[in-house]
């Protein structure tokens, strides 16, 4: 008996949540592995104590009519809430835009959506997939925590950021490995604070121009959060690549110092965490459609990284990947012969 094709695919954040759905959504077989304990990539949150912290994405925005039709579905499901905050600029810039663009996040915390698409997925997580390898009976994965699985895959779609992909492919796919390795990603600080009272400061998040800081917003501003006095700071693309490697106690002590220096006093809370692939350089351009696919071999890679960054980037760099896979040749046959030894 024919079986339907399974396809792998490695991350749980938006890109690899989004090619997951097209395959089941077509009636393929998915099994999708992530190294961390469940859905949502840099949609991630940090709790610590009765501390919050949306220290990843922060919120984001949709300008394609695809993408705006999820927001809907998220919308209507209760895990997406449009945010709406007392926005500064630091300092202000009387030529800026004026257009308020709609801000949305997840409710009550930034992975809410990713785990709303993964509730019908099958995700493993706790599985750091570390090499892939093809025979004859299909691709096999790697993972530090068990070894070689023995599930045999008709092909595997990497949803990671562009380094990571092009040392897991280097082996099997050199080609697409230095299509992966030819988009260099910068590292972003995010420091998340907590305080015995609300620091007095006159907005929810502000946009910063000078100094380390690029971002900092009040957490509880959001829909669906504690008043818990928690901030996150994001530090700008440029000063977290020049101190990329730095102690993260000195990056701390920066990070604090220039929000000290917009007023905010001294917090009871002070962590701090790097995301290493978070930024790309803005003279980076996407190839279209804003994935890779080598059908031949049956892998592929999506991300933010290859669709223009942000949340919308990756939810589509994933659904066109995942539309690409199902519709090539070993996903259309496969699924054809299932059908048939099925009766259908």
């Amino acid at each position: 008996m024919t079986s339907t094709p399974i396809f792998a695919v490695i991350g749980a954040g938006m890109a690899g949540l989004s090619c997951a759905s097209e395959l089941h959504a077509a009636g393929l077989g998915v099994r999708i592995f992530d190294k961390s304990r469940g859905a949502g990539g840099r949609m991630s949150t940090r709790r610590e104590g009765s501390g919050q912290w949306d220290h990843g994405a922060q919120y984001f925005t949709a300008s394609t009519p695809e993408f705006t039709q999820q927001i809907e579905s998220w919308l209507a499901a209760g895990v997406l809430a449009q945010w709406q905050p007392q926005l500064a600029i630091i300092p202000p810039r009387p030529a800026a835009s004026s257009s308020h663009p709609r801000r949305y996040v997840g409710v009550p915390a930034m992975t809410a959506p990713a785990r709303h698409l993964a509730t019908r997925l099958p995700l493993e997580c706790l599985r750091t997939i570390d090499a892939i390898r093809r025979d004859g009976q299909g691709w096999q994965i790697h993972s530090t925590e068990r070894g070689w699985h023995e599930e045999r895959f008709a092909g595997v779609a990497l949803a990671m950021p562009a380094p990571q992909a092009a040392a897991l492919l280097r082996a099997a796919a050199p080609g697409l490995a230095a299509e992966a390795g030819a988009f260099a990603m910068t590292p972003c600080w995010a420091a998340m604070l907590q305080y015995e009272s609300a620091p007095p400061l006159p907005f929810d998040a502000a946009f910063v121009n000078h100094g380390p800081l690029r971002w900092v917003a009040r957490n509880a501003s959001k829909a669906g959060r504690d008043a818990n006095h928690c901030w996150v700071l994001h530090a700008s693309a440029e000063w977290s690549a020049a101190h990329e490697e730095d102690p993260p106690d000195t990056v701390l002590r920066a990070l604090l110092q220039a929000f000290t220096e917009l007023g905010a006093p001294p917090p009871i809370v002070a962590r701090v965490h790097r995301w290493r692939y978070a930024n790309l350089p803005a003279i980076e351009t996407a190839p279209a459609p804003g994935m890779l696919w080598q059908a031949d071999l049956g892998l592929g890679i999506c991300g933010d990284w290859l669709h223009g960054g942000k949340v919308e980037g990756a939810w589509l760099s994933g659904r066109a990947l995942g539309r690409a896979i199902a519709a090539s040749p070993r996903a259309r046959r496969g699924a054809a012969a299932a059908s048939a030894s099925s009766g259908l």
